[in-house]
């Protein structure tokens, strides 16, 4: 088990996403913010001449990261940056294309085999092409599959984390034509136990109670526009009781948001991914994160995506992104509280009776 260790400052990697996108823009608006360095060590994983080239377009000329080679170099009072190629890169805001996806994944490759060595305590992605990262190495539907193939884990939910609400999604992104044959009742059972399992654990809700969207319109009126409610969903609801989830539903979609339902529960299980991300977005839009919930190490980004429309601009806000490091601390520490509570059984029972 790795070393428990709760007042060790957190060492945060992060993945500079597409370079003709936004990522590399908000990274530095983040940590040009020196009080953040209160709050993490934070380690880019990319290069210096596209950290020199936003830098000068964002108008930031006093700030500037420490140069590393490994993360154990890791200066805790800068943000640090390892050079994770030496080639000049033709950077060209807004526009997808093959450099684009090539360099995100290295970034992302190299941060991920850091956290998989334990080298940092948590990993931040911003945000990639789905399409231009494409290729031999990355044939994924996005970072969420690829982190769990990488954690050799067979189940992972995402999650979207606001202040005032939490969606996680049972199909993420497949084709919406492919979406009902993918809604099974295993499926549903899983990520709500796995939702469970990261609203007490991760963020220390001790009865977390879940609400379960319907698939279809009216929740299939009863079976005339859809047999997925009873057949599937209802079931999948009964027996994550068995497994101890507080789950209840399924409520249509439209009128649960509509009538501020989503403020009774913890968290919400949507069927796909516009169901549940077009509602999480509009309510928690500049301070929403994504969060892999699932897997053995902890990982955030932004929710939104490389907005190739505004990138070279100096437009684009870093709130969603700063967020997203601060969720990634905050994880991090409920895990390892989780872990001496664990290790220190005269711990659990002086919290029971404080509580008491």
């Amino acid at each position: 088990m790795q070393k428990i260790m709760s007042d060790k400052k957190i060492k945060v990697g992060i993945s500079i996403g597409d370079v003709n996108g936004i990522g590399m823009e908000i990274i530095i608006k983040t940590f040009a913010d020196n009080r953040m360095l209160d709050f993490c060590t934070p380690i880019v994983y990319g290069n210096t001449k596209v950290a020199s080239y936003f830098r000068k377009n964002v108008g930031l000329s006093d700030f500037s990261f420490n140069v590393i080679a490994s993360a154990d170099q890791a200066n805790e009072k800068r943000a640090n940056i390892i050079n994770c190629w030496e080639e000049d890169v033709k950077i060209t805001p807004g526009e997808a294309n093959e450099t684009g996806g090539k360099y995100a994944f290295i970034s992302l490759e190299n941060a991920v085999n850091d956290l998989l060595a334990e080298k940092i305590d948590a990993l931040v992605t911003a945000p990639i092409n789905k399409k231009s990262i494409q290729s031999e190495s990355f044939n994924f539907p996005g970072h969420t599959e690829y982190l769990q193939s990488k954690a050799l884990t067979e189940e992972s939910l995402m999650f979207m984390i606001g202040d005032d609400l939490r969606i996680g999604v049972v199909t993420g992104h497949v084709p919406v034509k492919d979406i009902a044959q993918n809604i099974k009742l295993e499926t549903i059972v899983s990520k709500l136990v796995l939702m469970n399992q990261s609203l007490k654990n991760d963020f220390w809700i001790e009865k977390p109670k879940i609400a379960v969207l319907a698939l279809n319109p009216h929740a299939g009126d009863d079976g005339l526009i859809g047999m997925e409610e009873k057949e599937i969903i209802e079931p999948a609801i009964e027996k994550a009781h068995e497994e101890g989830v507080f789950a209840f539903g399924p409520y249509p979609a439209d009128g649960f948001f509509a009538g501020d339902a989503y403020k009774k529960f913890d968290a919400v299980l949507a069927m796909y991914h516009d169901q549940g991300l077009i509602p999480f977005k509009h309510i928690a839009f500049h301070n929403g994160i994504n969060y892999t919930a699932g897997l053995p190490f902890v990982r955030t980004s932004p929710d939104h995506g490389t907005a190739f429309d505004i990138a070279g601009k100096n437009l684009a806000s870093p709130e969603s992104f700063r967020e997203a490091v601060f969720a990634a601390i905050t994880i991090v520490k409920q895990r390892r509280e989780q872990l001496e509570l664990l290790s220190n059984p005269l711990k659990v029972r002086r919290l029971s009776r404080d509580r008491d």
